[in-house]
């Protein structure tokens, strides 16, 4: 993925052997499955080939003799063997399966934690849907790469050994003929499997990039009929689809391709076996049965053959898919904690100090912030206020290590924050931000949220606190009603109330606002206003907001001004007013 917005790119090419050392470890505690799978698979290739040589018998014995006699026996040993094969075939789809499912289970957990390390800079540049494209398909890629697809291959070869066995015994010299066809196949497979890996890769991404239209579409459907942008919308879908049609169409191709010259392969060698093997009935070194037992194995044994060149570009696609997966793993964190990084082991005081900081984004040539310096004592409200682009975000993603600056430090009762574990910093700060950000869940859940475990005592103990709770207990099914997606059942100022009640179960001593009013009306906003001064009481706050009209008497208000594109000389980005 390219670093640059609005470029995307495929991602970079791993090779197989790295590929595979990344990802088996994850099949720890599933090898046992797969290899019984396996073994179970290879029981069954074992019944084929007994019963391949049970129909010669009743063909030489039986139907060319016509002894009837002779029937029972074989054909009651035919039948054991087809419901043995049948029940061990079974039995090793089902342990293949589960411990396929396991793996996904575990790479998927693996990937969406590693994830869930990464600080914002990692997501701006990234499509959701491209992300949920890499939980999903590719890591099924992947599975088939060290899992399944594993065990197939084994069991495939294996086939092979057995069936080209079987072969051999039968007849030695048709058995040689039969081998020295096989090279085709194997270079046929080598010329479309490093084809089918990038066209493997492009419909990946593109299959990444139409979820990505679909999810930003449907999350803002309200703003898409609002300002009747359906046939745009649709347009960038068809644009997208189209993309990935086309991506699918060159597999389709390959694949197309691939299997009809192999059957072409397949009908050569058959004709040739055929056609030798009527010479020597007819010289009478060879039984009708022999050869249909002959021709049997080779309908079992090219299939096996046409498997493993498949495999090639399973394999293809797996690595296409993996490359995607690593792309993700190989991202580091921008910010991670140091080595001399120590747990808060009490509840913070409360006291922030920025000394001199400044912080310019990746890729931006204006610092954001320049020679920022200033103190909110413990229980202080401190308002951050100025235009926009002057850094009043950035400030609090500073403060809770999204970012770190990149000059100067800030710091916690005297402690710079990067001493201080991210989890643990981040344990002693509530973030409220402009947007409420809730969760498809129930109103005690979107509460609970604040602090896990907690009771429902509690939960409306801070619904009554945040002025949420006689609106909850008229919905329908009161605290457990489900909100809807991102809590769009709600109204703005209910949706802020909810987010503040979490706030107030969470009860951290510092309490970062940032812009807590946007969007709401006067008298909404009057009213979030009085469980806001609640939930900022005893707490040290910094309130971010462009709005001072709600803004308390007692506040100390910091004005940023934007940071000038050339400053030769030093600025002093902040002017404090206290009132």
């Amino acid at each position: 993925m390219s670093a640059t917005p609005g470029v995307v790119e495929l991602a970079p090419t791993v090779m197989l052997r790295k590929a595979f050392r990344e990802f088996w470890p994850v099949t720890r505690g599933l090898r046992l499955l797969f290899v019984v799978g396996g073994v179970l698979a290879i029981v069954a290739a074992l019944c084929e080939v007994a019963a391949i040589a049970l129909f010669a018998v009743i063909t030489d014995q039986v139907l060319s003799l016509g002894d009837l006699n002779a029937f029972w026996a074989p054909a009651l040993a035919w039948l054991g063997l087809a419901i043995l094969a049948g029940v061990v075939t079974f039995g090793g789809s089902y342990l293949t399966a589960l411990a396929a499912e396991r793996f996904l289970l575990k790479l998927r957990d693996r990937v969406f934690a590693h994830l869930q390390t990464l600080t914002p800079d990692f997501f701006n540049n990234r499509r959701l849907g491209d992300l949920m494209a890499r939980l999903t398909d590719d890591i099924e890629a992947i599975e088939e790469l060290v899992g399944s697809g594993l065990v197939r291959a084994f069991t495939t070869v294996i086939s092979v050994i057995v069936f080209a066995g079987a072969a051999f015994f039968v007849r030695w010299d048709l058995a040689l003929i039969t081998f020295a066809l096989v090279p085709a196949f194997l270079v046929v497979s080598k010329m479309f499997a490093s084809r089918f890996r990038v066209a493997a890769g492009r419909e990946r991404l593109s299959n990444g990039l139409m979820n990505s239209v679909i999810e930003e579409s449907l999350s803002n459907q309200s703003l898409v009929q609002a300002y009747n942008r359906q046939e745009t919308e649709a347009g960038h879908l068809h644009t997208q689809g189209m993309s990935w049609l086309r991506a699918n169409m060159s597999q389709a191709v390959l694949s197309g391709l691939y299997s009809p010259v192999v059957q072409v392969l397949q009908t050569i060698c058959m004709i040739v076996i055929l056609g030798f093997g009527a010479w020597e009935i007819a010289a009478g070194r060879l039984t009708i049965g022999g050869l249909l037992a002959f021709a049997a194995y080779l309908a079992y044994l090219y299939p096996a053959i046409q498997g493993l060149g498949q495999l090639a570009l399973n394999i293809s696609e797996a690595l296409a898919g993996s490359d995607r997966v690593m792309e993700v793993l190989n991202a580091k964190p921008s910010v991670t904690d140091g080595p001399t990084a120590e747990p808060l082991t009490t509840r913070a005081e409360g006291r922030i100090e920025f000394e001199d900081v400044g912080f310019t984004y990746l890729n931006r040539s204006r610092p954001a912030l320049a020679d920022l310096s200033f103190t909110a004592e413990p229980g202080e409200l401190i308002v951050i206020t100025g235009p926009s682009g002057a850094g009043k975000s950035t400030l609090a993603k500073l403060l809770l290590r999204f970012y770190e600056p990149t000059s100067g430090r800030i710091l916690l009762d005297g402690t710079d924050i990067r001493d201080i574990t991210r989890d643990s910093l981040r344990d002693n700060i509530t973030l409220l931000q402009q947007e409420s950000m809730l969760f498809s869940g129930t109103a005690r859940e979107n509460i609970a949220y604040g602090k896990p475990g907690a009771g429902l005592d509690e939960i409306v103990e801070a619904a009554k606190l945040a002025d949420a709770h006689d609106f909850i207990i008229r919905l329908p099914g009161k605290y457990d009603t489900l909100l809807g997606q991102r809590g769009r059942l709600l109204s703005g100022g209910q949706l802020q109330r909810i987010a503040i009640a979490r706030a107030l179960l969470r009860n951290a001593p510092v309490l970062v606002l940032d812009e807590p009013m946007t969007g709401l009306d006067t008298v909404t906003a009057a009213r979030v206003m009085e469980p806001l001064k609640r939930l900022m009481a005893g707490r040290t706050t910094i309130l971010i907001t462009h709005d001072l009209r709600h803004v308390p008497e007692t506040a100390r208000t910091i004005v940023l001004e934007p940071v000038p594109r050339t400053h030769r000389i030093r600025i002093k980005h902040m002017t404090a007013l206290l009132r």
